[in-house]
């Protein structure tokens, strides 16, 4: 019921010993200990109390000297002092009722807290899992005296498959490291291994799979997986080696390791139609105007360093993703201002628009400027459809040059204020226009559109 512990004679203290508990007396410093069952005798104070109602624990502070009995203190266990020290007060608490608190784990992100974290590459390192080992063993039972060999197989490691998940937004989330599980070994009565389990990976969708500078793998439609590693074979048992020429094999072989990669992960975003602009243009104003999606709004430029994408709803159940492009400058094809970084997430827009800030002296250099940096990027990227949507047409400096706006492009551009939400009807339209063309033309190639 209750635990040992140690009665001190000659009025001494109870303290618990760290020797060898199979031993009934102990010396330590001097003072004999005797083990007592189950109470602790206090001889000179008139007490015996319970020993599960007290546990010393020592706490051994820098710079103190050797731990003494103190002879000051009213309940022995409780109070110890050091020879060179002042006496301290150590903790005393129920043994019995003491429990084991685990140590604090880092607490997971959620997904809106990972995508303030935005990270659109990734070096991964996946290791497919071992196979499980062969076993060597005959069979036995009573009357039989040639049971033969009935060794099982080892099985499988398993699988490490990238998988695209549309819940995920940015590759935030997956490890530099990943190993696949082990299949276990093979038992005896020809038991083969169990094999290992498939280890997933969420990658959102757009993501590009390179190995070295080739690519292995485009993720671009959801539910797309891809075998990163490959899992080892298990070993083989000795009744596979049974044969007519070798009635009793002792031969087993080991399961293989599994396939080891280096891969990187690239994240190109995925959206029907691309807002494409200079810094400080309102693009980010008009993707909260036009939609749900909530990205940073300021007034000065930069002020959105990763692509958001924002739904837009229709009355027919109809949904258009547009995706706010970081703002380019003059040189991003030459990685100028992480030039590079912002026009890989263009690629995958299937039309683009164009947003043209009205309140500079001459807007319609923009969208020369555009164009060409999105040309030298990648050839044939801006002669995809689009749309110029010219805003902030609410100041009275930017209404008065739309007239030569429209004239220098040769084409109509959309005026409009993402800030007051005039005009906005006209772009909703022109979006489902360019939607419904895409459409149509994916379905005339035998391909299925995108869907969200």
């Amino acid at each position: 019921m209750f635990g040992p512990v140690w009665k001190i004679k000659e009025t001494r203290l109870c303290v618990p010993t760290a020797n060898k508990p199979g031993s009934h007396r102990q010396r330590v410093d001097g003072v004999t200990l005797q083990r007592a069952w189950p109470w602790v005798c206090f001889y000179g104070l008139g007490a015996m109390i319970p020993s599960r109602l007290f546990s010393a624990r020592l706490r051994l502070l820098e710079g103190m000297g050797r731990w003494t009995p103190s002879t000051q203190a009213v309940l022995g266990p409780g109070w110890l002092l050091p020879q060179h020290a002042s006496p301290r007060l150590l903790s005393v608490s129920c043994a019995d009722g003491a429990k084991h608190q685990e140590p604090r784990r880092k607490k997971l992100l959620s997904e809106k807290q990972l995508k303030r974290h935005f990270v659109d590459h990734r070096r991964v390192l996946v290791r497919g899992g071992r196979g499980g080992d062969g076993v060597s063993c005959f069979h036995s039972e009573p009357r039989k005296e040639f049971g033969g060999p009935d060794g099982g197989d080892g099985g499988n490691g398993g699988h490490v498959i990238l998988r695209v998940d549309q819940q995920v937004k940015s590759l935030a989330s997956v490890l530099s490291r990943y190993q696949g599980f082990d299949g276990e070994d093979g038992g005896r009565k020809n038991c083969f291994g169990r094999n290992g389990a498939l280890l997933y990976i969420r990658v959102p969708l757009g993501t590009l799979v390179k190995e070295g500078h080739e690519v292995v793998a485009d993720l671009s439609h959801p539910g797309d997986e891809y075998v990163a590693a490959l899992g080892g074979a298990g070993g083989k048992g000795n009744r596979f080696f049974l044969a007519n020429d070798n009635r009793a094999p002792v031969t087993c072989t080991p399961g293989q390791p599994g396939q080891e990669r280096v891969l990187f992960l690239e994240l190109k975003t995925v959206a029907h139609a691309g807002m494409v602009g200079f810094p400080n243009a309102g693009k980010s104003s008009l993707l909260r105007a036009i939609s749900n999606a909530k990205p940073t709004v300021a007034s000065y430029p930069f002020t959105t360093l990763n692509p958001h994408v924002g739904i837009v709803h229709y009355e027919d159940h109809q949904q258009i993703a547009v995706a706010d492009i970081p703002g380019l400058v003059r040189g991003a094809h030459r990685n100028r201002g992480l030039g590079c970084a912002f026009l890989r997430h263009v690629e995958r827009c299937r039309f683009l628009l164009f947003v043209v800030d009205l309140s500079v002296p001459e807007p319609w250099t923009q969208v020369e400027d555009l164009k060409y940096e999105l040309e030298k990027y990648e050839e044939g990227l801006s002669a995809r459809p689009h749309a110029i949507v010219a805003n902030k047409v609410d100041l009275p400096e930017a209404r008065a040059r739309l007239p030569r706006l429209q004239a220098r492009l040769g084409q109509k551009a959309i005026a409009l204020s993402a800030a007051t939400g005039e005009n906005l009807e006209e772009l909703l339209l022109r979006l489902k226009d360019l939607h419904e063309e895409h459409v149509a033309n994916e379905l005339a190639r035998g391909r299925q559109p995108l869907r969200w």
